[in-house]
């Protein structure tokens, strides 16, 4: 059999991936979709309580709908918001069953590499197909050879610690008891027990901690919610973009989801904590948590912990192939200046595809979150204009693959950690972060409309990755 002949194997049966093998399936080229989890979707199954801030237009892409079509799919209000149970229930699995035996769940793939080459031997290389070792729930291995690898893997199982240097503070595997890197589904009656009346440390600054400030707001506004109280910890400082866009984003849930965790401040319902890097999470005597600064300083105790840092690629099973990746985003050389959080938004990346997202080794491609690295500002809709530009190189089909069209929204949240040592006056005009300025427990006056608004918006704020 020649390489040509072998399916191109798709990791990741997300909405990213799963957009990746319907544009397979249009160019007739065969594909296998190996998916860790029991089912597709199983990343966004896990926060599906939480609303996206991208409607349902925005969210589903144009070959799957061509592919669903005949199977009497409904296509959902383009101008609604789903949840991700949404998401799932009515576009994803829909589509997993479209795609019929082309997808495996649970088959995890555990290392890809060239069959018969190491990263080292250069010999004969390129003209070798991609072996993928696949490990399956009883415990059998397989070994599938591809003429193509997609990784869409996304980063939901590597989430960033709460740990100021990017590794876990002192004590935060200890207190993982405490600990949750996801936004809480207070909705489930043993998860809002186990927030109601407490008091919570939210780590992180873009929009699942805006979720989290906001769930946390209306749980201490509830009948059972009372002494409900946050912690907001912010490694950078306060200032016009923290809060995203606001009214003027052209993703009007996500600038409402801002304005939102900016009520949760002013209501009194949480303290925002600046310039504070977590260096330690210690136990009282009362067994709560004591969270310590790089700065020495020490925080009254919590119950609770949310860290809400971001994610970070695996990029493990992936260690025989020949990456470029940039060495501060982890994202592919020529993509990474164009989704730098210090200086871009969502809506100011630039339509990227193939060439973008290619590296050393020819054939093998991260898309959708896990092509972004570190950096946190991604969308589907950009996920699925990059699966459509790779399908078509590997199609051979370089024209198609090379007009790249897509317009985001502009404005919205500002991702990342920051440039939290850099002056407000050297701040950048281009989506970037904000300066931090003297670490302090900082009191915000919000304009009277804001409570309106926070009210009216949707609740939650997934990009949908």
């Amino acid at each position: 059999m020649s390489t040509q002949q072998l399916p191109v194997v798709v990791i990741g049966a997300g909405p990213v991936g799963l957009a990746a093998a319907t544009h397979l399936v249009e160019r007739g080229i065969e594909s296998l979709v190996l998916e860790a989890g029991g089912s597709a979707g199983a990343a966004v199954r896990e926060w599906s309580h939480v609303r996206l801030f991208s409607t349902w237009g925005e969210v589903v892409d144009p070959a799957a709908e061509k592919l669903l079509a005949p199977t009497g799919w409904t296509r959902p209000d383009p101008a609604t918001y789903p949840s991700g149970g949404d998401w799932v229930k009515r576009y994803l699995q829909p589509l997993a069953d479209a795609l019929g035996d082309r997808v495996r769940t649970r088959a995890t793939v555990t290392g890809v590499s060239r069959a018969g080459r190491d990263r080292i031997v250069d010999a004969g290389r390129e003209q070798q197909p991609f072996v993928v070792h696949v490990e399956h729930a009883d415990g059998r291995e397989e070994r599938i050879l591809a003429r193509a690898v997609i990784d869409a893997s996304g980063t939901w199982t590597t989430p960033s610690p709460a740990g100021g240097s990017g590794l876990p503070a002192l004590g935060e595997k200890a207190a993982a008891d405490r600990i949750t890197h996801r936004v809480p589904d207070l909705k489930d009656p043993a998860v809002r027990a186990r927030y109601a009346g407490k008091r919570t440390a939210v780590i992180g600054s873009g929009a699942s901690a805006f979720t989290a400030l906001a769930y946390l707001a209306e749980l201490a506004e509830s009948e059972d919610g009372s002494g409900t109280h946050a912690v907001w910890l912010l490694r950078r400082g306060i200032s016009g973009s923290t809060f995203g866009g606001g009214t003027a984003d052209q993703l009007p849930a996500r600038g409402a989801l801002g304005l939102a965790a900016k009520a949760a401040v002013d209501d009194g319902h949480a303290d925002a904590v600046t310039g504070f890097r977590t260096d330690a999470i210690e136990r009282d005597g009362d067994g709560r948590l004591v969270l310590v600064g790089e700065d020495g300083r020490r925080l009254d105790p919590v119950d609770e912990v949310i860290v809400l840092t971001g994610f970070r690629p695996d990029l493990s099973f992936m260690d025989e192939l020949r990456l470029g990746l940039d060495e501060r985003l982890q994202a592919p050389v020529a993509l990474a200046p164009l989704i730098d959080p210090n200086q871009h938004s969502c809506g100011t990346v630039h339509p990227h595809g193939h060439r973008e997202l290619s590296h050393p080794e020819q054939g093998v491609y991260l898309v959708g979150m896990k092509s972004y690295g570190r950096a946190p500002t991604f969308l589907a809709m950009t996920g699925y204009e990059q699966v459509r530009s790779v399908v078509a190189a590997i199609a051979g089909d370089l024209d198609s693959a090379d007009r790249v069209e897509l317009t985001l929204p502009e404005t919205g949240v500002c991702g990342g950690a920051g440039l939290f040592d850099t002056p407000d006056t050297q701040q950048t005009d281009g989506g970037g972060c904000c300066a931090a300025p003297e670490p302090q427990l900082v009191e915000l006056a919000a304009p009277a409309a804001v409570g309106t608004a926070a009210e009216e918006a949707p609740a939650g704020g997934c990009c949908g990755s």
